[in-house]
């Protein structure tokens, strides 16, 4: 999608979540990847929170988690805030979706007390 504006991405019609979610974006080219806090999320696009240096119109892939890499392009840019509207709709509620807690997970993003076996439950 070279050459493609922002003016032509318009997603602000889709209804959008305020969450708080950790995604790493990297620009094509280069190899870093750079933590983002994720601020809002939509099918159209999302409002990313970081350290990151970009400019307005250029090329962005984020990794949602549970959704994947996702190409966008930077809409806007407001002090270390900055909105990305993505080439191709995703599913948020993916994003917002659990952990999962089977065989697959890793042990480390499992919740805390998954891990246990519980013990004999006491009266007080």
């Amino acid at each position: 999608m070279v050459g493609l504006l922002v003016t032509e991405i318009d997603h602000r019609h889709l209804g959008r979540d305020s969450l708080f979610l950790m995604a790493e974006v990297r620009l094509p080219e280069a190899d870093a990847e750079h933590r983002v806090k994720v601020r809002n999320l939509s099918a159209g696009g999302m409002m990313a929170e970081g350290a990151v240096k970009v400019q307005r119109g250029t090329s962005i892939e984020v990794n949602l988690r549970n959704i994947g890499w996702v190409e966008g392009v930077v809409a806007w840019i407001q002090d270390n805030r900055f909105g990305i509207a993505f080439h191709d709709e995703v599913d948020p509620k993916l994003a917002r979706a659990p952990v999962g807690s089977g065989a697959q997970t890793p042990r480390f993003v499992k919740p805390p007390l998954l891990n246990q076996p519980l013990g004999p439950v006491r009266k007080i």
